[in-house]
């Protein structure tokens, strides 16, 4: 069997969280560290002011900081999440980011206001024509109240040649299955949760934009060349493997990416906390974080005899 082409943006992205210091300001050494230490540990490239990045609480300028900084650190695809329930915001932040030297931009479906799938279409589409760079829409509709549908999807597809990619967290494996069936070469699908990439891959996704890639990084860029090369046990084992990891990752008391900054800082990485609203952090995580850490080194420890 032939070995899959590679993915333009690599397999394992990413979704890099932003970090802050005591005070809660943008602390760009930290970031730039923490997108070094991310390329060394199984990181094929970097999601920038994401959904795990804390978007909603950074300013443009500090996004446009974020996205130079990360761009100057690493040597990787740098994907900069530059999406608003606003075109005109929307197309603005793509423009902006492209002149920022990133590598493509990551575009959210409009979130509060719910458009209907024509005004997806013409949103989408008018952002997109503000940047040369390829464009990953990124289809999350638990956050945004809206899913884009396949039709709209293929649309796009076929009428806005930068728009390439797909960050698929529908949680519906049967739906992105018709999707990549009829969309074929046109467009990559990545899982957009963790726990449904291996789900993905079996229907024709290329890979993830993962957070917990923060911690098992090299778990995660294992299990997906394991699987591009047609080894499905080992793929499956190594899922099972990161299994709490995942459901450590975001829960209803410690929605993501707390979890993930609780983590990055038992690894000895500052990150500093969450802006308000995200948080205060229960009372125990880091205890969790400890767990679930020393597990992985378990695993990592017992693979290796």
């Amino acid at each position: 069997m032939d070995t899959p082409a590679a993915p333009r943006f690599g397999a394992v992205l990413t979704a890099m969280v932003t970090p802050f210091d005591d005070d809660g300001r943008l602390d760009l050494d930290a970031t730039a560290n923490l997108a070094r230490w991310l390329v060394d540990h199984g990181s094929d490239g970097l999601v920038i002011a994401g959904t795990t990045g804390e978007s909603p609480t950074i300013t443009v300028d500090e996004q446009i900081q974020l996205f130079g900084t990360v761009r100057a650190a690493v040597d990787c695809p740098v994907i900069a999440g530059a999406g608003s329930n606003d075109t005109a915001a929307a197309s603005a932040m793509h423009r902006a980011a492209s002149e920022a030297g990133v590598d493509a931009i990551l575009s959210v479906t409009p979130y509060y206001n719910r458009p209907s799938q024509d005004g997806l279409y013409e949103h989408f589409k008018a952002a997109a024509g503000h940047t040369d760079l390829p464009v990953m829409l990124y289809d999350i509709p638990v956050r945004t109240g809206r899913k884009i549908e396949t039709s709209t999807l293929l649309r796009l597809f076929d009428d806005v040649p930068n728009i390439v990619a797909v960050k698929d967290a529908a949680g519906n494996p049967a739906e992105t299955a018709r999707l990549i069936a009829e969309a074929g070469d046109r467009v990559e699908v990545y899982s957009g949760d963790d726990g449904m990439t291996l789900p993905l891959l079996a229907v024709g996704a290329i890979g993830v934009v993962s957070v917990a890639s923060h911690w098992v990084g090299p778990e995660m860029s294992a299990m997906v060349a394991a699987f591009r090369a047609g080894d499905v046990d080992t793929a499956r084992h190594l899922n099972q493997d990161m299994l709490e990891s995942f459901e450590f990752e975001a829960g209803l008391d410690s929605p993501n990416p707390i979890p993930t900054k609780a983590m990055l800082r038992h690894l000895g990485l500052p990150v500093g906390a969450c802006r308000p609203p995200m948080g205060p952090e229960p009372k125990g995580l880091d205890v969790r974080a400890a767990e679930v850490w020393d597990a992985v080194l378990a695993r990592r420890s017992g693979a290796a005899q």
